[in-house]
């Protein structure tokens, strides 16, 4: 017994548990900031992600709109929502009647006027600013005046889309993570003219559906998707130089993630990285080739077309290596001048892990979270940070910041980029011999 409560993981889990509950307080809310009434919601797009959020609501008995372009979108997304709750019965947590009540509480629509009495609107469409801020400036002027107007976006600024409306006090980031029937966070975004009411409201949204809120500021992939794309740019590099990518998801699932990096494009889509990169290089930005772009453009989407990084058999989510993306990352390695070496898993944990750790440390610099336990809790219900090692930031302080920034030192000057410049935080608490706990 006393081996285990001196163990790391008693120490990870109860730092989870306490952290889950403490990310509900939002650092300047007060307790009575007026909360609205949200008593039915709007969903702007009937696909994986609209179909997903809709459940959300309708599970706790809150009707829902959703609206779509086309009608055979909307039949589409209604029928998986349907077999979803179907495949619940057949397994005995739901009745037919439960079924019949929950989708007897989606309304389907293919026009705005249908939002004129909803109390919340979430936009659920692809990573597009201008589509984006089109529709917000529809639901301007359709929706009633203290309706919430919230975006799914998992990385465009929620300033900007406030922009295309005259109430931005009434816009707001919900950033739901996919399945979103399923994955217990919920990332709500202020932006820089949300108002306290409405902060507070979308965390009380969260409990309500029963998901762990975590509130966060406004910046290019908030917090989760910003350190994610830190670990992605490295996963890819270590590829490039050498690494396959089933050696460095076996290092991040060793670590205890439910799965690698590369699984995870599959499972997400690597189509959907890839229109965030297409817009990135529209708006001049420059973002280099890569073997992923191939994938894409090969239609090799990720489990949803049975062919990613990995390949996946029938019905079966497993991933297996493919030969044919083995030679697909030699052509392009030959394409660069790219001569492989060999990798370490040590290396492979360090670049993946200790780039996310200093860019959370950047994160709290910039007052993007406020502490950082919401990192850990983002982190652990968002992207499956083992809930045992107690999130990002707890358990670098058990691996020892000095032992991160010395290799985060070493990387800037063999790695180089800026996601390698140690940052402030980080280098502080160091010299001061404090850790991120003590914040």
């Amino acid at each position: 017994f006393m081996e285990c409560m001196e163990s790391p993981q008693r120490a990870g889990l109860i730092h989870s548990f306490f952290g889950e509950r403490e990310v509900s307080k939002v650092k300047g809310l007060s307790k009575d900031t007026p909360v609205r009434d949200v008593k039915s919601v709007g969903i702007i797009g009937a696909g994986t992600m609209g179909g997903g959020i809709a459940m959300n609501f309708v599970n706790v008995g809150i009707p829902v709109t959703i609206v779509e372009v086309k009608q055979e979108a909307l039949d589409k997304g209604l029928a998986i929502i349907r077999r979803n709750y179907e495949n619940s019965a057949k397994k005995g947590k739901l009745t037919q009647e439960q079924v019949e009540h929950r989708m007897a509480l989606i309304t389907p629509s293919l026009t705005y006027d249908d939002f004129r009495d909803v109390d919340l609107v979430i936009e659920a469409v692809f990573e597009n600013m201008a589509i984006k801020k089109e529709i917000f400036a529809k639901l301007d002027e359709v929706c009633k005046p203290g309706a919430i107007l919230a975006s799914n976006t998992s990385t465009l600024d929620i300033d900007e889309i406030a922009s295309a409306t005259k109430r931005p006090e009434d816009v707001v980031g919900m950033h739901f993570f996919s399945p979103a029937n399923v994955m217990k966070l919920l990332e709500n975004v202020r932006g820089s003219k949300t108002s306290d009411e409405v902060k507070a409201t979308v965390m009380a949204v969260a409990k309500k559906i029963k998901k762990v809120g975590v509130m966060v500021g406004n910046c290019y992939g908030f917090v989760g998707n910003r350190m994610l794309h830190k670990r992605g740019t490295e996963a890819m590099s270590l590829v490039d130089e050498g690494a396959t990518p089933q050696q460095v998801d076996k290092v991040l699932t060793d670590l205890g993630f439910p799965m690698g990096q590369f699984a995870m494009s599959d499972l997400a889509g690597i189509d959907v990285g890839y229109r965030i990169r297409e817009e990135r290089r529209k708006a001049g930005e420059d973002i280099p080739a890569s073997w992923m772009d191939k994938l894409a453009e090969q239609d090799r989407l990720g489990q949803k077309t049975q062919a990613g990084v990995y390949k996946y058999e029938e019905g079966s989510r497993k991933p297996i290596p493919d030969p044919e993306v083995e030679q697909l990352i030699e052509q392009f390695r030959k394409e660069q001048g790219i001569t492989p070496r060999e990798i370490t898993d040590q290396e492979i944990l360090e670049r993946c892990v200790y780039v996310m750790i200093n860019e959370g440390a950047k994160i709290l610099e910039e007052g993007i979270a406020d502490r950082p336990l919401d990192i850990d809790i983002v982190w652990i219900y968002g992207y499956g940070f083992p809930a045992y090692r107690g999130g990002p930031m707890f358990w670098a302080d058990q691996e020892g910041l000095d032992t991160i920034l010395s290799a985060v030192k070493k990387y800037q000057d063999t790695v180089g980029g800026e996601q390698w410049e140690p940052a402030a935080l980080l280098e502080k608490l160091v010299a001061e011999g404090r850790k991120f706990a003590d914040l």
